[in-house]
């Protein structure tokens, strides 16, 4: 999908400055609209004011649950509140489908819209991804590529465990070893549908001294468990220093920290990977906050910002 990662890296710095002052913008009305919030459901940015009327973005509870999680392809909801003459208070509301003009993000949901129409392309159930990762998987025998997901599915090939390629002191290679990158281009029960694994480091070394002996990949599609992928954080044009509770940038903020302390930024990666849905992953930090970040990237010698 090159045309979509193309695209999507034009829009980085023109979202993250709109992302930045999203936080400043908070009605007087939002506070007491909170206790109409029904049960099930978390607010996020009251993202639109109109004479009396106030809408609130809400999204399901579970958005960031591993076993449920959120879909930036789903039809979502918004708050609508009645509001006094001033606008300052809620006086009630009422939970309503949100229309598709509510969208202050339409670059991305363009984006989303031409991932969704691959939807076919993928196997029945599976969510679309779009999104850079890397095996963490220590075992030596590799980690396997399945045709299903699930432990059952029969076994297509395998990825490298860390490579710790040796050229006399000529390597660039990290104290961990190369890690094996691929694409997600997918998800379902825990599983990612992966594509274009490379061999590990080969794009970071020498190419003329790359060892024909190095570990070859699975390159084709097939199905990881989630708990053995990993990532950096990419810059994806958002609030940086933490985590959304649904994929979406009007959704519930939640701050989260690095490993080694400070806010989260395009430095680094998160503690877990565990679900995605379009350019979005849901992750866990390191200090145990659950939640959404959009754009993961698998480079191992720079940042992704």
């Amino acid at each position: 999908m090159p045309n979509i990662r193309l695209v999507a890296a034009t829009l980085l710095c023109v979202a993250a400055s709109v992302a930045a002052h999203a936080e400043d913008t908070e009605p007087a009305w939002r506070a007491s609209a909170l206790a109409m919030v029904p049960a099930g459901y978390v607010a996020g940015l009251a993202y639109r004011t109109e004479s009396a009327t106030g809408y609130l973005a809400v999204y399901p509870a579970t958005s960031n649950d591993p076993k449920t999680p959120a879909s930036v392809f789903a039809a979502r909801q918004s708050l609508v509140v009645t509001l006094t003459p001033d606008a300052t208070r809620a006086v009630s509301a009422e939970l309503k489908p949100r229309n598709d003009r509510d969208d202050d993000d339409s670059d991305f949901a363009k984006l989303h819209a031409e991932l969704a129409e691959q939807r076919s392309s993928l196997p029945e159930g599976t969510e679309p991804c779009a999104l850079g990762a890397w095996s963490i998987d220590q075992d030596p025998k590799g980690l396997n590529v399945r045709a299903e997901p699930s432990v059952q599915g029969r076994v297509l090939g395998t990825l490298p465990p860390p490579y710790r390629l040796k050229l006399g002191g000529a390597e660039n290679t990290p104290d961990g070893g190369w890690l094996t990158e691929f694409r997600i281009i997918g998800f379902k029960n825990g599983w990612f549908l992966i594509e274009g694994a490379k061999p590990p480091g080969k794009d970071y070394e020498d190419e003329k001294r790359y060892p024909r002996s190095a570990p070859k990949p699975y390159a084709g599609r097939g199905w990881v468990a989630s708990n053995k992928v990993g990532a950096n954080y990419a810059n994806g044009g958002t609030r940086a220093g933490g985590l959304f509770q649904a994929p979406f940038v009007d959704a519930k903020w939640m701050p989260a920290q690095r490993e080694l302390g400070g806010p989260i930024d395009a430095d680094g990666g998160p503690k877990r990977l565990l679900a995605c849905s379009g350019f979005w992953a849901l992750v866990e930090s390191h200090d145990g906050v659950r939640g959404w970040w959009r754009a993961l990237c698998s480079n191992q010698v720079t940042n992704c910002s």
